[in-house]
């Protein structure tokens, strides 16, 4: 890294650690939230309702979050504060009390949104003298990487801890690593002076007082409207007063397009379709922690023998559980959890791994099997991110040789084909499973998560790319908020998705209703396409 600023390697392995704590919790979340014995006994529509509000309020914060730091507190000390409020808010989830639970999430919204937009920004302020400008992009390649390093290894040392120790150590586990990355980050301190000045308000921006007035101070307002309004418009109150609570806000992005002079009205009324277009891909990309998650914990052969058990037993990867015909059935067939007047019916066999297991592998009464701890399967994406990564790039480098690269708007289009197919592998999964009567094998969760990953390289950094060339330098912050808008609407999409899982007796019919809307995006986005093109070529 000689040839990149010496604050790099500081800022890599700070995201590293933070995305070590961030996606080891959101791994084990939903497990937790469902689990009979220590965790909460939560329904699958339940966890997922709870989770997809709380990924949609963590990518809701960093809009906020950034525009303090630019306008108050700077990037330094805005990344410290978040990072000391998550990593309180993860050792606090262990804590088994609902309300103390409540009180960690709301911790880790508030610190990822002082978090994650100020340590990008810092990074990208290290690029901005003319010795490293032209490295920028292999900067940013570096710590996307780091990004995906920490994801990929948090879940075996999650579960290693939940094996040995339960949910409380792993946990733990994620506050320690977000607190080391912290760590890391204050090591390097030195390396930031200069890069750190606070832009302060500048002619043109927004006042706060505006931004609270028409945005924030609304959007509550309506968000405890929705709470309050008896019965469940959109499935549950947490729903009701996100979906209302976005009203005065999206309102407000429609307002900044009929208030723009006419220069500037194409290039955000294209940014506006794109944050549009792309809701439908956040919502199935983060069922990774929902649906797919109980996919993986349920419905696929987790069973590890010979010298695979015990290389899976020595780095405690995988845990013993025993056959018991005499159970007492807490699950229906379709794996729906029975509750009287609110509370689950303990299982004598607790986990039904066996409940779908094939006839021919049912051991006898008594005997124990290894399985492989489900928050494993999290590290399937990053993973894929890992490798195809370099594969990505190098194969749009080979088209831009050729000069056939696709514009930005065209490959956010591709990318939501590409991601609809994802969908399309998990329908032959189910149909593989007998519609789950039978588990299936893991490969069908690798294959899945490859392509998603794909059109996840097609789409997300592109996203970020379109905003960054298309805006108005006035709005930047508030476009670069929209685009956050749409990833924290489509998280919560993505919670409600997956709490319809206990509706669909063929589950392969609910991944085919993903499917159709991914494709349902990706013809609104090729139908744009040409005048997105248009709109893009002339603004950048």
């Amino acid at each position: 890294m000689s040839k990149h600023p010496a604050g790099l390697p500081y800022l890599f392995l700070s995201e590293m650690w933070e995305r070590f704590g961030y996606y080891l919790m959101i791994g084990i979340f939903t497990l937790y939230l469902k689990d009979v014995e220590t965790g909460f006994a939560m329904t699958e529509k339940e966890a997922s309702d709870l989770y997809g509000t709380f990924i949609a309020l963590v990518f809701l914060t960093p809009f906020l979050g950034g525009l303090i730091a630019d306008r108050y507190l700077g990037y330094t000390k805005s990344v410290v504060i978040g990072g000391v409020l998550m990593g309180t808010g993860y050792c606090l989830m262990g804590i088994h009390d609902i309300n103390v639970l409540y009180a960690a999430m709301t911790l880790v919204m508030l610190g990822n949104g002082f978090f994650k937009p100020n340590i990008s920004t810092l990074l990208g302020n290290l690029y901005s003298t003319d010795q490293y400008r032209a490295r920028k992009d292999e900067g940013y390649n570096i710590f996307y990487m780091g990004i995906n390093v920490g994801a990929f290894v948090c879940n075996f040392f999650g579960a290693a801890l939940q094996i040995l120790f339960g949910w409380t150590w792993a946990f733990f586990a994620a506050g320690v690593g977000m607190f080391i990355g912290l760590i890391v980050f204050l090591m390097g301190k030195r390396h930031y002076q200069g890069f750190d000045q606070k832009k302060g308000v500048q002619p043109g921006d927004m006042p706060m007082t505006r931004i609270v007035g028409l945005i924030l101070l609304p959007a509550v307002l309506f968000g405890v409207l929705g709470w309050m309004i008896p019965g469940d418009l959109f499935g549950s109150d947490s729903t009701d007063a996100f979906i209302l609570s976005c009203i005065p806000v999206v309102l407000f992005y429609a307002s900044l397009w009929g208030s723009a002079p006419k220069a500037e009205k194409a290039p955000i009324a294209a940014m506006l379709a794109i944050f549009a277009v792309v809701i439908l891909f956040w919502a199935v990309f983060k069922q990774n922690g929902s649906a797919l998650n109980t996919w993986a914990d349920r419905y696929t052969d987790r069973r590890v023998e010979g010298n695979t058990a015990v290389l899976f037993d020595t780095f405690k990867q995988s845990k013993e559980i025993t056959y018991s015909k005499d159970s007492v059935p807490l699950y229906d067939e379709y794996f729906r959890l029975k509750k009287e007047n609110g509370e689950a019916i303990k299982e004598v066999n607790y986990p039904v791994y066996f409940r779908n297991e094939h006839p021919d592998r049912i051991p006898s009464e008594g005997t124990s099997i290894s399985v492989w701890a489900t928050n494993l399967s999290q590290s399937i994406n990053p993973g894929w991110v890992i490798l195809l990564t370099p594969l990505v790039v190098a194969f749009f480098t080979w088209l831009r040789g050729k000069g056939k690269e696709p514009s930005t708007p065209a490959k956010i289009a591709y990318g939501l084909f590409i991601s609809a197919l994802s969908a399309l592998v998990m329908v032959a999964a189910a149909k593989a499973g007998s519609n789950g009567a039978e588990k299936v094998t893991v490969w069908w969760l690798i294959a899945c998560y490859g392509v998603i990953t794909i059109g996840e390289l097609f789409l997300s950094p592109m996203g970020l790319s379109l905003v960054s060339k298309l805006s108005p330098p006035r709005i930047t912050s508030l476009m670069m908020g929209g685009w956050f808008l749409s990833t924290s609407i489509g998280n919560k999409l993505s919670g409600v998705l997956a709490s319809m899982w206990d509706n669909y007796e063929q589950k392969a019919d609910f991944f085919l209703f993903n499917c159709s809307l991914l494709l349902a995006a990706t013809a609104l986005a090729f139908v744009l396409l040409r005048w997105l093109n248009k709109v893009f070529n002339a603004h950048t």
